[in-house]
C-alpha cells in the first residue's frame, strides 16, 4: 500500500524547481483586517488552538535515502509555532506602499525545508486603524484551490464563532522515521506498482471498448497540451529573463459585481473578463516600453483546478494547466474580450487541461531522479511568457478573533526566467489583483498595477459602465497614444509618469 504522507510527483516537482535556483516556490497572500491587532500571543494561541484541523502543518519533509523515493511528510519532533507565527511593524505613515515593500521582502526569504513549509507574519499597527497578516505556504503542501478551504479553518464566518472543538487527544510528535526505513518503505512501495499495472491490464481485458476509450481520450488529450507549447512557442518578452532571488509586490483591490458587469454586457466569463484586463495591462505597458505589439500575442499559463468538490479541504496538489493566448496588440477593449473568450472556448474544449492532468498522473510512476531532470526541463520551457491564477474564494465575511477580514491579495510564485507572476482571488464582493516581480528585472512594477486599474476602468467604458466624463483629459496624453486612443475607443493616459511620455509635458 502506498503510503499517503509520501509527496506525489507534481508536489515533488515544487521542490525540484527550487534545486539550483533563485526561484522561490511559496503561493502566499497579503491580508488586511479592520481594527486594532491581537497580540502575538494572542495570534499564536488562536492559530495553535486549531492546528489539529491541519495536522501538515506540524509536518516537515523527510527525505529517502540516494534518492530512491520520493519524501515523506513526517511530525516534527521540534515544532514551535513561535518559529512559524512571528510579528512586526510597519515605519511610519505605515500605509499600503509600506505594506507592500514588506511582503516583497519576505517573498524574497526561501523556506526552511527542515521545518513544516509555512508562515504567519501579524504585521501590527496599520495606518487607518488596521492590521496585516503575510501567509506563505510552500506549493509542494497546498495549491491555491485547497488553499483557500485550509485558509478558512483558521478564520470564522462571525465576530463571535461558536468554540472550537479540541483534539480529542494532546498532540504528540511520531518518532522521526530512520534512513532504513524511509529506504525500505520507497523500494517497497515501487515494487507494488507493477502489481497495479496488472490489475489495470485485467481490466482492460475484462471491458476492452470502455478501456480502450479512455486511453484514445486521454493521448488525445496529451497530444492537444503538447501542441499548444510546441507548435506556437511563447514569444520573447521583457518578462523573461534571468531573475534573481528578490521580490517586489504590489496590489490592486477591485470590484467584484464590476466585473459581472462587464461579462453581462460584453459577453465571455468573469475569467475572460480577468485575462482581458491582463491582456490590456501588459499590452499598454509594453508599448511604453518600446516594445512593438502589434499581432503580438503573449502566452499565460492558466492554472486549472481538477480537484474534485468531495476533495476540497484536502492539502497536496490536483491542478492542470492551459496555455492562454494574450493578444496584446489589440488595443480596444471590446475586441480583446471576445478574442480572449472565442480562444478560451476552443482551448476548453480541445482537451488541454485534461491532457495536462493525465500528464501529471503518468508523472507518479517516473522515478525522483527523472522528475528532478523534467523539472529543470520545465523551468526552461518557453511554453509561457507568465502565470496568471485566478482563485475563487469564499463570498461572505471572515474574521479572525473577531476582526473582519476587508481585503485579500494573492500571490503566485516565480519560476525560472519568468520575471512576473499575477494572482487573483475574490473575496466577499472583491477581486483582489496580487503582482509579483523579479526586483531588478521590473523595477517599475508599480506602472504594471497602474495600467491595471486603467485596463480595468477602459473594459468599464466599453460596457458602458462609466460615462464618458471620468475619462482623463485628453491633453495628457501623447500624441501617439491619442491616435492609439482614437482607433480602440480606449481612455487617455492617467497617473501616467511625465518622464515616460516622449514629447509630453507635465
Amino acid at each position: 500500500m502506498a503510503n499517503p504522507d509520501r509527496l506525489t510527483a507534481l508536489d515533488t516537482t515544487f521542490l525540484h524547481l527550487e534545486d539550483h535556483s533563485t526561484a522561490h516556490m511559496h503561493v502566499a497572500s497579503v491580508m488586511v483586517f479592520a481594527g486594532s491587532a491581537p497580540t502575538h500571543a494572542e495570534f499564536v494561541d488562536h492559530v495553535e488552538s486549531r492546528l489539529h484541523l491541519v495536522p501538515r502543518y506540524r509536518q516537515r519533509l523527510a527525505y529517502v535515502p540516494l534518492d530512491q523515493g520520493r519524501p515523506v511528510w513526517t511530525d516534527d519532533p521540534h515544532f514551535n509555532p513561535y518559529y512559524h507565527i512571528r510579528h512586526t511593524a510597519l515605519p511610519k505613515p505605515a500605509d499600503d506602499a509600506a505594506l507592500k515593500q514588506l511582503a516583497g521582502r519576505l517573498f524574497s526569504q526561501r523556506l526552511d525545508r527542515s521545518k513544516p513549509l509555512w508562515e504567519i507574519w501579524l504585521v501590527q499597527n496599520m495606518s487607518g486603524g488596521r492590521f496585516a497578516l503575510v501567509a506563505k505556504t510552500h506549493h509542494a503542501l497546498v495549491d491555491g484551490i485547497s488553499g483557500v478551504d485550509i485558509t478558512t479553518v483558521l478564520f470564522d464566518t462571525a465576530p463571535e464563532p461558536a468554540p472550537t472543538p479540541g483534539p480529542p487527544v494532546p498532540w504528540t510528535a511520531k518518532p522521526l522515521p530512520g534512513s532504513a526505513k524511509l529506504l525500505g518503505e520507497a523500494l517497497r512501495e515501487r515494487a507494488t506498482v507493477p502489481g497495479e499495472m496488472t490489475r489495470g491490464v485485467r481490466a482492460l481485458l475484462r471491458a476492452p471498448r470502455k478501456a480502450v476509450s479512455q486511453v484514445v481520450g486521454g493521448l488525445t488529450s496529451i497530444g492537444a497540451t503538447t501542441l499548444a507549447g510546441i507548435n506556437a512557442p511563447a514569444p520573447d518578452s521583457p518578462f523573461n529573463v534571468d531573475i534573481g532571488p528578490h521580490r517586489r509586490y504590489t496590489f490592486l483591490d477591485a470590484d467584484l459585481d464590476r466585473f459581472k458587469a462587464i461579462k453581462d454586457s460584453l459577453g465571455g466569463t468573469l475569467n475572460d473578463v480577468v485575462l482581458a484586463s491582463v491582456t490590456l495591462t501588459l499590452g499598454r505597458y509594453l508599448r511604453d516600453q518600446g516594445v512593438d505589439t502589434d499581432g503580438l500575442e503573449l502566452k499565460a499559463m492558466v492554472p486549472v483546478s481538477v480537484r474534485a468538490d468531495s476533495q476540497r479541504g484536502a492539502l497536496g496538489n490536483q491542478v492542470a494547466a492551459m496555455w492562454a493566448p494574450l493578444p496584446v496588440g489589440i488595443e480596444n477593449p471590446a475586441e480583446c474580450l471576445q478574442q480572449i473568450a472565442r480562444a478560451m472556448e476552443d482551448l476548453k474544449n480541445s482537451g488541454q487541461a485534461v491532457g495536462a492532468q493525465v500528464l501529471t498522473n503518468l508523472a507518479g510512476f517516473a522515478p525522483p531522479t527523472i522528475l528532478s531532470q523534467a523539472a529543470r526541463l520545465q523551468a526552461r520551457q518557453r511554453f509561457f511568457n507568465l502565470v496568471v491564477t485566478n482563485v475563487p474564494g469564499p463570498q461572505f465575511p471572515l474574521y479572525v478573533l473577531g476582526r473582519r477580514l476587508q481585503v485579500l491579495y494573492p500571490v503566485v510564485p516565480l519560476a525560472r526566467r519568468q520575471a512576473l507572476g499575477i494572482a487573483v482571488m475574490s473575496y466577499d464582493g472583491h477581486l483582489g489583483f496580487g503582482l509579483l516581480g523579479d526586483y531588478d528585472a521590473l523595477p517599475d512594477l508599480e506602472r504594471i498595477a497602474t495600467d491595471l486599474d486603467w485596463a480595468i476602468a477602459s473594459l468599464s467604458r466599453a460596457a458602458g459602465l462609466e460615462p464618458a466624463a471620468k475619462r482623463s483629459p485628453a491633453s495628457s496624453a501623447t500624441p501617439h497614444r491619442a491616435a492609439r486612443r482614437a482607433r480602440s475607443g480606449g481612455p487617455s493616459a492617467n497617473g501616467r509618469s511625465a518622464s515616460k511620455r516622449a514629447g509630453a509635458s507635465s
